[in-house]
């Protein structure tokens, strides 16, 4: 097993996960707007109670997104820091698919599960997984769109609802409503589950420079968006 630290401050969460040979430590918070104070604190708290060096790690993984433009920012911009510190390959994992993995190993008996992250705007960040095996399948690419543009691939009729966008359920075509057998708003993404997604990411060769890790934004021209909200 892998070395891994994986951080996420793609929503109000934030958390940090560090495995060491499938032994997991994890903190998470949710604390609005103080990603910046808690992140690397946290980091430094994992590694001294596991007694390990930076360096001596195999890699680094972060939310890329899609999330919070400036949360994206924060993970990438520690992740990059760390990474370079310590000569480490990073890791970007998308938040929808942690998010995935959290359903898959938090509730039981369904294959299927819809994402949606609240992307504000009156939109959402929409992805859809098969969760039967213990790694997600996408069915979907990653989407931005309108609640009311919300529709489940395929003939799938029994799914599993997750994430801060199905607080606009009222808004969603009644037939993908019909289709959805259970809503956990809750879950959100978590630095632990990416570490499932980053073990697999790694053992398959994969981490780029950290030049190269670059945040998924999904919506186009976001700078500018942002600052018009």
């Amino acid at each position: 097993m892998s070395r891994i630290l994986a951080l996420d401050t793609s929503t109000d969460a934030c958390s940090v996960a560090l495995s060491l040979a499938g032994e997991i430590q994890h903190e998470f918070v949710i604390e609005p707007r103080r990603h910046t104070h808690l992140l690397l604190p946290m980091v430094e708290r994992l590694l001294a109670q596991a007694g390990v060096a930076l360096n001596s790690l195999d890699a680094i993984a972060f939310g890329r997104g899609p999330g919070s433009f400036a949360g994206i920012r924060i993970a990438t911009g520690a992740a990059q820091g760390l990474a370079l510190g310590a000569d480490l390959p990073l890791l970007p994992i998308s938040t929808l698919e942690a998010m995935a993995v959290s359903a898959h190993e938090s509730k039981t008996g369904h294959a299927r599960v819809l994402t949606a992250l609240d992307a504000r705007m009156d939109e959402v960040y929409w992805g859809a997984f098969d969760i039967s095996e213990a790694l997600p399948r996408a069915l979907i690419d990653e989407s931005v769109r309108s609640p009311a543009d919300a529709e489940a691939p395929g003939q799938e009729n029994r799914w599993l609802a997750v994430g801060s966008g199905w607080r606009y359920r009222e808004q969603m075509p009644a037939g993908l409503i019909a289709q959805v057998v259970d809503i956990d708003e809750s879950i959100c993404p978590d630095a632990r589950a990416m570490l499932v997604l980053a073990e697999a990411q790694l053992a398959a060769g994969g981490g780029v420079a950290p030049e190269l890790a670059l945040p998924v934004y999904l919506r186009e021209g976001a700078w500018k968006k942002r600052d018009q909200q």
